[in-house]
């Protein structure tokens, strides 16, 4: 095929990913006669969690032209600043912290962060903890929704949590109503060609799916690409142990939900709170090899609520990657590509990262060797990207209380991007630096970075006074934000009057 629009696609499963897809290449493609079918079966059951999202999200629904208040009620959406990390460590003062979604407002305050971040790792006694710098830790303790008044003059950024099961049945009637054909069918076998393309789907009942290019969305079962293709499967087993998650709701709080994920670390993992309109979506991801299945749940009861007999649902999750994403005439999207766990949500960015560098790829050269060489580099490195992020969390946490917590913050499975960010730190570099000429702003930027090794209190335990190597201006400049701020930074304050109030934190209209 070459550059332009093929004329037929198959995209083999629904969920979020495969409707976000179809969406996508409808958006772009069906008015170039592009035929676009997407199988499902009914059969198949839809896992109805809460998820979160990262602020991309919000420019996919901009991009297909669909208002918050046409789809956030029906999907049961609030809104979300960032993630509150509590008890991944056991420093004092850093039991907790938050990992903003920033505005544009907090490029003012960003400098001075990484300032103070700098000096505390050479040991020089100034306040570095994340949540006095960034407005989304203030938006998330007032519990107000980040939707400014007409004139304010700074662009906000902020997810969503959702459910996905009704996520996946607004998108295929968006998609449906735009042109997408849905079949329900449940597929038996894939059919390859001689040349090893694929050929076409078969169902259950006997139909024939044939198409010029392949989406696989199946899922973890990674049917077309993994299964019919053979295309290798890369574990991430070695650095993030979590294999397991088990899930239950619990009903709203008095309060309403509030703005932000929740992320608690317990004895094998970390539990998440996420807040929708109708309920709290609750779940506790742990690994296997250090906890079972039933004491999970039992853990995971107690840290919700629960009665010790209530109801709970076991997941199993498949970390890791694809060897390549886009294989002959076939595509893989969503957890058919890979799976990071859930930590920072960010599966459904990388669907729309994907499809959207397919769809300009393609575009440009068609399904080349080289395009698909270089698409394939580009996956992948997001997806190493993201993983060495959530590798951070477990390696850098200050907390040794379990085996799971003494062997996830002890192995040195690190990849070495990530190793020479450990050293950057500890050794009190410039953190910026260093992500910048590693060129790896794109999937975390400095600002995660920091709140992440900052907000855990990875600082020298002894401040001693200020060393000969700062320089009076450093410390100047410290004095003038402190000053400044008393206690907050005025423009946040200021704006917090500004930005929606508590009751606005759920969906709009």
């Amino acid at each position: 095929m070459s550059g332009g629009a093929p004329p037929s696609i198959c995209i083999l499963g629904g969920g979020t990913a495969g409707w976000m897809a179809a969406c996508l290449l409808q958006q772009r493609w069906g008015s170039r006669g592009t035929r676009i079918t997407l199988i499902e079966s009914s059969a198949i059951p839809i896992i109805g969690v809460g998820e979160g999202s990262t602020p991309q999200l919000k420019a996919f629904f901009d991009a297909l032209g669909i208002a918050e208040r046409e789809w956030m009620p029906r999907c049961h959406a609030t809104y979300k600043t960032g993630i509150q990390f509590r008890g991944w460590s056991d420093r004092p003062g850093f039991d907790q912290y938050f990992h903003p979604f920033p505005t544009a407002l907090d490029v003012h305050t960003a400098g001075d962060f990484f300032h103070h971040c700098r000096l505390r790792r050479l040991g020089v006694d100034v306040p570095a903890h994340p949540d006095l710098f960034f407005l989304p830790a203030r938006l998330a303790a007032a519990a107000k929704a980040p939707l400014p008044a007409a004139d304010f003059p700074f662009d906000t950024s902020y997810g969503y949590h959702f459910d996905a099961a009704l996520m996946g049945s607004f998108l295929r009637e968006v998609a449906t109503s735009r042109g997408v054909v849905h079949a329900d069918a449940r597929i038996v076998e894939t059919v390859l060609a001689p040349d090893g393309d694929v050929e076409a789907l078969l169902g259950d009942d006997g139909r024939r799916f044939e198409a010029d290019l392949f989406v696989d969305a199946s899922g973890f079962r990674a049917l077309i690409l993994e299964g019919a293709l053979g295309e290798p499967h890369r574990s991430f087993a070695e650095n993030l142990f979590n294999d397991r998650a088990v899930v239950a709701p619990t009903p709203l709080p008095a309060e309403g939900p509030g703005v932000c994920t929740r992320s608690t670390a317990l004895s094998a993992g970390w539990a998440w709170h996420i807040p929708l309109t109708s309920r709290i979506g609750n779940g506790y991801v742990y690994s296997s090899r250090h906890c079972s299945d039933e004491a999970a749940a039992s853990e995971f009861r107690s840290h919700v609520g629960l009665a010790a007999d209530a109801e709970v649902r076991h997941l199993e999750m498949k970390v890791g990657r694809l060897e390549r994403s886009w294989v002959r005439n076939a595509l893989a999207v969503g957890l058919a590509q890979g799976f990071v766990e859930p930590l920072e949500a960010t599966a459904l960015h990388v669907v729309l990262a994907t499809v959207e560098d397919f769809i300009a790829a393609f575009e440009q050269e068609g399904a080349t060797d080289r395009t698909r060489a270089d698409f394939n580099r580009g996956c992948a490195s997001r997806i190493e990207g993201i993983r060495d992020y959530i590798v951070a969390h477990y390696r850098a946490a200050p907390r040794g209380d379990t085996r799971y917590w003494q062997e996830a913050t002890g192995h040195d499975q690190l990849s070495d991007s990530l190793k020479a960010l450990f050293t950057c730190w500890f050794t009190g570099r410039d953190m910026v630096e260093e992500i910048d000429r590693q060129g790896i702003a794109a999937y975390y930027p400095a600002i995660s970075w920091h709140c992440l090794f900052g907000g855990y209190g990875n600082f020298p335990s002894v401040l001693s006074p200020v060393p000969d190597n700062v320089r009076a201006a450093d410390m100047a400049r410290v004095e003038h934000f402190l000053t400044a701020c008393a206690g907050h930074y005025p423009a946040h304050s200021a704006a917090l009057e500004r930005l929606d109030r508590a009751e606005r934190v759920g969906s709009p209209g």
